[in-house]
């Protein structure tokens, strides 16, 4: 049974932005490092294309659309953290993403909880950054330390850094691509101008993902940090670490910018990295995994039962695990501000089939993962191949209308 474990999600982050996953650019050293002591999930996939609709995922083992169109955190979901703190387990919870703040209800449950939504921001820089997050962790950890570190810890640690704007520093550009020379300003300039209005063309989607790659370049220094955090103060030791990200990034990838809902693989599909250092040797577990999955692995950890409320599996033991398929679903961001229930879109994988469904314009696409992982040539015609995903997405569709 773990004493301490710890959840560090990153904004944003592409399953092939990590080294472990493929990436030749030198991102993620730290990260890639951990491989060592993993457990390395390759085909982990998000329940949602943008935050919120992978966090009620990753916090409540439940999807975005469970309960009727999102307003807030619905009272009826059950936060990991309210699970852990029924059972007498710290709970610490620091992040700067307003979709996940307190006025959206996510402060249910935490012993404590940091959301900086009372912090001044620059609209540069509009989150807090993670060397800011490691400190307050840090002087967090500090008193908890004082009163006791045997104590049982569930920890959550949330960087925002990667997420655009896309506005990197000058050290870590220099580190992935010396030759981008364009000031800030200039980078802040094409957000508003190119990536808002997702107008970009290939040659600017491409500028885009450089600055983005130094944005994961920082963040791999963040988790360093945060590890380099928990060792002095002598936390380091039975602590589970999991690495995950609540879904990815486009840059021209299939036509668009940002995250949206087109539920392709490099929205969908994050990397997952459970952590321990007692762990001599790392493994690779190549079928599917859901974030889903997540909470019921943690609670797990503590040994708890997961309340009846998760539809996640816990991971472990891995030879035991038996997810089948990974679902996802979303609302059109771009329909208006804060989503239109009028046009849901859902996406479903089994094996390396995968099929997503557009409900608005009652639409499908499917995929062979295993021959065309870009997802390029669209397999829909072939109606005995789709049909067993069909009939997994169809019941799911404007199911609180049913």
């Amino acid at each position: 049974m773990a004493t301490r474990v710890v959840l560090v999600t990153m904004d944003t982050l592409r399953n092939d932005a990590l080294g472990c996953y493929g990436n030749p650019r030198g991102l993620t050293p730290f990260m890639d490092s951990l491989c060592a002591s993993s457990v390395r999930f390759t085909r982990a996939y998000s329940t949602g294309p943008y935050t919120q609709a992978a966090f009620p995922g990753l916090l409540c083992s439940s999807f975005y659309l469970d309960y009727g169109q999102p307003k807030g955190l619905a009272p009826e979901r059950e936060l990991l953290s309210e699970v852990l703190n029924r059972k007498e387990i710290t709970t610490a919870g620091f992040h700067s993403n307003p979709y996940i703040c307190s006025y959206f209800g996510w402060n249910r449950g935490w012993s404590m909880f940091y959301d900086s939504m009372e912090e001044d921001v620059d609209l540069m820089v509009p989150y807090i950054k993670g060397d800011t997050i490691n400190r307050k962790v840090d002087d967090w950890l500090g008193s908890f330390v004082a009163q006791g570190p045997d104590r049982p810890l569930f920890l959550w640690v949330h960087y925002m850094d990667i997420h655009e704007p896309y506005v990197p520093a000058r050290k870590y550009l220099d580190m992935v691509d010396p030759s981008v020379t364009i000031s800030q300003e200039r980078m802040f300039e094409l957000f508003k101008s190119v990536l808002l209005p997702r107008k970009g063309d290939r040659e600017t989607a491409a500028l885009f993902r450089t600055l983005y790659d130094a944005h994961v370049r920082e963040v791999d220094d963040y988790v360093k940090g945060l590890f380099e955090i928990l060792s002095n103060r002598g936390l380091a030791e039975d602590t589970t670490v999991i690495l995950t990200a609540d879904h990815g990034d486009e840059f021209g990838d299939h036509g668009g910018l940002s995250h949206d809902d087109t539920m392709y693989d490099e929205l969908v599909r994050v990397p997952l990295l459970i952590y321990r250092s007692s762990i001599s040797e790392g493994s690779v577990y190549e079928k599917l995994a859901s974030t889903l999955d997540i909470a019921p692995t943690v609670t797990g950890l503590f040994g708890i039962s997961p309340p009846d409320k998760f539809q996640g599996l816990n991971l472990f033991p891995l030879e035991e695990y038996s997810r089948i398929g990974c679902h996802g679903e979303a609302l059109d961001q771009k329909a208006k501000k804060g989503g239109d229930l009028s046009r849901d879109t859902y996406f479903y994988v089994e094996g390396y089939d995968k099929a997503i469904y557009r409900a608005y314009s009652d639409t499908w696409e499917l995929y062979d993962l295993a021959v065309d992982p870009a997802e390029r040539k669209n397999l829909s015609g072939d109606k005995v191949r789709l049909a067993p995903l069909r009939e997994r997405i169809l019941p799911r569709v404007k199911r609180w209308e049913k």
